[in-house]
């Protein structure tokens, strides 16, 4: 249920458990849609940092209200929007904070920005792996908050330092520790779900994408120098290796201000026979590389949680071709997973059966028939 949301002084709709299909023209509130699925998962828009935005114009405050049910019980989330205060989570009626979200009810985001992930920077890559983690071990969101928290802090001591703000190094050395630890946390983690998701994709490339070539994805610690992590490394003995990296570059990053190695400038190595499809890929060994991880996050949430996680496309099927097309639909269908696709035109959507496979929906202005 919104109210005031966007472009939607009040809708409410009730999906149906596979595929519902929002379509329409342009700028008429079929990505709001979206938007708010993913706001409801991650605490957070696709689109804007400013929760103020998701407010309709002229209006004050905004709510959106989400029911939904996980192992057969029944849960709801509201989001109360303020233009001139923060705004309120809160879950089956107790309000909680942004932490306590994650987890609560999870999605996959597809859209076309996404089909660059394979050769795009590094962040994005992280990002992803960061987003399927958190959401299947709410844990690792912990993690993840307290490693940037603790960079941010040492970041600033280093730039005190490098400006002769502050002399005394040896303060440097109280983050050490700290900070070893939540890598190697961070890393163990991460370095698991790759394992996983590698199995996956390659797999889903195989049968969903037609592919014959092996897919590879590995995890690649940067840390100046070739490494590898063997996977039964236990996380004492990975945060004895960091305390010694962040030691060795002290000094480089008191001259730049900076933490210069780390998880936060890890990567996903993503090969086909090989080939790294980052650099040398051509473009349609990109597209189908980024497929084949977006699917393979679907079933890592199956595996993970007993379940799969809500999809959502936005506007991604002008991007495939057909026979993708085709074979993405019938995973869908098959495995009953529900979602939420738009689109601008039904062309891209089988003729024969098609209001049998999915719930159709008809956006303008941000209206719904």
């Amino acid at each position: 249920m919104f109210r005031n949301f966007r472009n939607y002084e009040r809708l409410e709709i009730e999906p149906t458990n596979g595929i519902n299909l929002f379509l329409g023209p342009n700028a008429q509130g079929k990505t709001n849609i979206i938007e708010a699925v993913y706001y409801s998962a991650l605490g957070r828009s696709h689109r804007t940092k400013s929760d103020n935005e998701l407010i309709r114009w002229n209006e004050q405050q905004a709510l959106v209200r989400l029911d939904f049910e996980r192992a057969d019980v029944g849960n709801s989330l509201e989001f109360k929007f303020h233009s001139n205060k923060r705004r309120e989570i809160i879950y089956n009626g107790v309000p909680i904070a942004m932490k306590e979200l994650i987890g609560a009810i999870n999605v996959v985001m597809f859209s076309p920005e996404d089909l660059f992930i394979v050769k795009g920077a590094p962040a994005g890559r992280r990002r992803f792996l960061d987003m399927e983690i958190s959401q299947a071990d709410p844990a690792y969101f912990s993690d993840l908050m307290m490693l940037t928290h603790i960079i941010t802090q040492r970041n600033a001591l280093l730039k005190k330092i490098r400006d002769e703000e502050i002399t005394d190094r040896s303060m440097l050395e109280l983050w050490s520790k700290p900070l070893a630890k939540a890598a190697a946390s961070v890393v163990k983690k991460r370095l698991k779900s790759v394992a996983k998701l590698n199995v996956i994709a390659n797999d889903l490339q195989k049968s969903i994408a037609g592919e014959t070539e092996d897919l590879n994805i590995s995890y690649e610690v940067m840390s100046g120098k070739k490494h590898e992590f063997d996977e039964q490394l236990s996380v004492d003995d990975m945060a004895e290796w960091y305390m010694t990296l962040f030691n060795e570059i002290t000094e480089n990053d008191i001259a730049r201000g900076y933490t210069s190695l780390g998880p936060h400038r890890d990567d996903l190595k993503i090969e086909v026979k090989g080939v790294d499809l980052r650099t040398f890929g051509s473009q349609g060994q990109q597209r189908t590389g980024a497929l084949a991880l977006k699917l393979a996050e679907l079933s890592f949430f199956k595996d993970e949680t007993g379940e799969y996680p809500v999809l959502l496309l936005d506007d991604v099927m002008s991007e495939l071709d057909k026979s993708r097309r085709s074979s993405l639909l019938d995973f869908l269908k098959a495995e009953n997973i529900q979602t939420f696709i738009t689109a601008t035109d039904d062309a891209y959507f089988p003729n024969n059966g098609m209001q049998d496979r999915f719930q159709i929906y008809n956006v303008k202005s941000g209206h719904i028939i």
